[in-house]
């Protein structure tokens, strides 16, 4: 069942809506919190080492290596893409590749909702592109989101392991972030609150988009999960490397060996921040990551004033400019809500659906 904002509104009017506004305040509300974190970084390693000397680590930083740093958060990005192309063609989707990738490439603009559940979006621009409902396309953001998280969980144990770090922690954090997974990917659940609350008309749309979520989810397959991780961990190695020439840019030498532990830095600071629910991980993930830092690499030259330049740069790289990105794709796929184009093919097999 579609939702008035699926039938009645176009791009731009999509902002004005419960969901669009809510979407709008989430950013806001993340984009403020942000500025009070790097701004309370800031304010601790100026304490900790003076104003001129915190003032001069940040006008030190080499352009030239954080642009690098920048390019390898495009990538992580962008090398998902054929597994977010397989799971559209398992459910049975005909798009043109290129309005495929943009509005993949959207999907960025929502990463610093909670649990990334504003990628939503994009099932309802794949509705004005295609006509399938909201339902029959939403298990491939779902597949998305969690192949994303079975790479990342993935490296950061094997990370944990080699610098021998955490690891019982970051198992049982895993474990609980991959609770809400079971009861998304397991239809038992779903039933039983179907026996129990199905006759109540209120509840009848919720249980009809529950239905079609689960057809479609059926035809995404072991294969298409297998093949998805040989894109998902090069993403989060894409993103290690974000944070190594990020370390470069202020000056500090470190050597490729020290990679697996940039590794364990970036998924155990991010992994702490995901079990607080907080937009982009702000807050827990940045005190973790300067932590780390210092405590890794301090012999090598990382004292709080650098630690602090480098976690506020590299979470400048890896949320606001991944955010930015993203926004750009969001309102360029906004055109696809004016002109929708829905295909015969797709027509097709949405009547198999």
């Amino acid at each position: 069942m579609q939702s008035k904002d699926n039938i009645h509104t176009t791009g731009s009017e999509y902002l004005h809506t419960r969901r669009g506004t809510k979407a709008k305040y989430t950013v806001l509300m993340a984009l403020a919190l942000s500025v009070v974190i790097f701004l309370a970084i800031s304010i601790l390693a100026v304490l900790n080492e003076g104003p001129s000397k915190f003032i001069s680590t940040i006008t030190s930083i080499n352009p030239l290596y954080y642009s690098l740093a920048l390019l390898f958060v495009f990538l992580s990005d962008l090398v998902g893409f054929p597994k977010w192309n397989r799971f559209i063609k398992k459910l049975g989707i005909k798009i043109h590749t290129k309005k495929n990738l943009a509005i993949y490439m959207s999907m960025f603009s929502m990463d610093i909702t909670p649990g990334r559940f504003g990628r939503a979006i994009v099932s309802s621009t794949l509705n004005k592109v295609t006509g399938m409902k909201f339902a029959r396309t939403f298990p491939a953001v779902i597949a998305d989101i969690f192949t994303d998280f079975i790479g990342f969980v993935a490296v950061v144990l094997l990370s944990s392991f080699l610098v021998r770090k955490y690891l019982p922690i970051s198992i049982g954090i895993s474990i609980i972030l991959l609770l809400p997974f079971v009861f998304i990917y397991t239809k038992k659940p779903y039933e039983y609150l179907k026996r129990k609350l199905g006759n109540r008309k209120r509840l009848e749309p919720i249980f009809e988009f529950g239905d079609m979520y689960f057809t479609s989810h059926k035809l995404l397959d072991k294969k298409t999960y297998a093949y998805a991780m040989l894109f998902t961990i090069p993403a989060v190695i894409f993103s290690g490397l974000a944070l190594y020439f990020v370390i470069l840019s202020f000056g500090i030498n470190l050597s490729i060996y020290f990679f697996p532990t940039l590794l364990f830095i970036f998924t155990s600071s991010l992994l702490l921040g995901m079990i607080t629910g907080a937009p982009g991980t702000l807050g827990v993930a940045d005190a973790a990551m300067l932590s780390y830092l210092v405590a890794f690499f301090s012999g090598l030259g990382v004292s709080f004033g650098v630690a602090s330049a480098i976690t506020i740069f590299f979470r400048i790289a890896a949320i606001w400019f991944d955010t930015g990105i993203g926004t750009i794709f969001l309102l360029y796929t906004f055109r696809y809500w004016k002109h929708p184009e829905i295909s015969v093919h797709t027509k097709t097999a949405k009547a198999k659906l």
